[in-house]
């Protein structure tokens, strides 16, 4: 009996448990390769999508986007403008060199809002709303007030013009997401939702940007308070209510305009849409620069619309410019560069759990994909011509510096995500990683073995 025990201690010792049993590297990398053949199996696009859900993801996507689209806005607004700029006897790049400084300016300003915490960018809507306010009203001073084709929103400071109903925008944002992030739940009482975001705030700073005559900032503005108030969780009877009321006052403000209700009553007029000489002669032509591009355009720096045919080419109607040079292609570009942009803010405003950062991001996100498709919608003709800038694309200093600022933003909150900020710091910057790949200045030692 004691040599069957022993012989079974011995058997024992020998072998191990079959959960416990190593694998021969051999059997380790069949297994591995076994592995790798079945997740590949099971579809590569999975791991691409799975990378999609990295902390990274959304501030690369606004990263990116948001380069692409200045570089883009200043080729097109070089080749838009610099045969405008030789007809007025100017140096043929004027346009272009200003809009690049104010690139540079708005770059620095993103990046230096980017690095914002969120409770700074909470703390700052009072401060911006008070400054918005007080520059909007001083438009209205003889003085320092400048009328530009009829709209009353421009402001003089001697060494710049600057339109503060951009600033504005911003004002707006920030104010609607520290409200109501304070309010939480008491968002769903219609009272609450009204006041004082909607009463008085939002509606001094479009009485403001309306009283210049500006309809079209007016209503990227109304679409601001609209998200805003959607996000934060407003009741939807005060959806009804507010739309019909909007609907209300569009009609009164058009009827109580001459040039508006001719605008409308034009833009409603067939005959009007193909006359390339008369009231209608801006749009028509900026439906030829489309047509005359067809697939594949003319060609950059080849349009012929821009010789004085089509007014303000380098402004509100770049797009036609862009679809008469680069054909469908670039403006399928510009579609789905926004298309991601919008995207982006989606991530943002789904993902976080912060109030604040969720109202704000969809507010900006209203701003800027509302603001480019009325726009787009202008010169395709589906809407009558309101003059707002293509944001990023179009020419002017004050709307570039404030979508950037606005952008930068957007950044900050995307570093507020879980470990996006810890990641970030863990790699190497653009000039660390261009370093790594010379030659160390220090050749290594070779180590020498101690004889013991």
């Amino acid at each position: 009996m004691s040599s069957v025990t022993t012989g079974r201690r011995a058997a024992g010792a020998g072998t191990r448990p079959p959960h416990r049993t190593a694998k021969r590297p051999a059997e380790r990398a069949a297994g591995r390769g076994r592995g790798g053949a079945a997740e590949a199996d099971a579809g590569p696009s999975l791991l691409h999508f799975g990378k999609l859900e990295s902390p990274l993801t959304t501030y690369y996507l606004l990263l990116g986007v948001t380069t692409t689209l200045v570089v883009f806005g200043l080729i097109m607004v070089f080749s838009a403008s610099s045969v405008e700029a030789l007809l007025a006897d100017e140096a043929f790049y004027t346009d272009f060199v200003r809009q690049l400084l104010f690139a540079v300016v708005g770059a620095a300003v993103a990046a230096w809002a980017a690095r914002w915490p969120v409770r700074w960018w909470r703390r700052l809507a009072g401060v911006s709303l008070v400054g918005a306010v007080g520059l909007q009203a001083a438009v209205f001073v003889p003085a320092l007030g400048v009328e530009v084709q009829g709209n009353l929103n421009w402001l003089d400071l001697g060494f710049i013009q600057i339109q503060p109903s951009e600033f504005a925008k911003i004002a707006l944002v920030l104010t609607g997401a520290a409200i109501f992030a304070n309010k939480g739940s008491l968002v769903g009482n219609g009272l609450h939702a009204i006041l004082p975001y909607v009463l008085p705030i939002s509606a001094v700073v479009l009485a403001l940007v309306l009283g210049g005559n500006d309809l079209g900032t007016g209503l990227v503005m109304g679409l601001i308070v609209v998200a805003v108030l959607f996000v934060a969780g407003a009741p939807k009877r005060l959806f009804v209510v507010g739309g019909a009321g909007l609907v209300a006052g569009i009609i009164f403000l058009v009827t109580s305009s001459s040039n508006r209700t001719t605008r409308i009553s034009n833009w409603l007029d067939p005959t009007c849409q193909t006359d390339p000489d008369g009231w209608c002669g801006q749009s028509v032509h900026g439906l030829y620069a489309l047509a005359d591009g067809g697939w594949w355009g003319v060609g950059l720096g080849g349009s012929k619309e821009k010789w004085k045919w089509l007014s303000e080419a380098h402004n509100d109607f770049i797009f036609a410019i862009i679809g008469e040079e680069l054909g469908l292609p670039g403006t399928l570009l510009v579609l789905v560069l926004f298309g991601v942009l919008a995207w982006a803010c989606y991530r943002l405003v789904t993902r976080t759990q912060d109030r604040f950062v969720r109202v704000a991001s969809a507010g900006i996100m209203a701003w800027l994909i509302g603001q480019a498709t009325i726009n787009i919608g202008s010169v395709i003709g589906l809407f009558p011509v309101v003059g707002v800038p293509l944001p990023l694309v179009s020419a002017g200093g004050s709307s570039l510096v404030t979508t950037l600022l606005a952008l930068g933003m957007l950044l900050s909150f995307a570093r507020s995500e879980p470990g996006c900020r810890t990641l970030l710091a863990a790699r190497p910057g653009v000039i660390k990683r261009t370093l790594s790949i010379l030659p160390s200045r220090r050749p290594s030692r070779p180590t020498r073995r101690r004889n013991r």
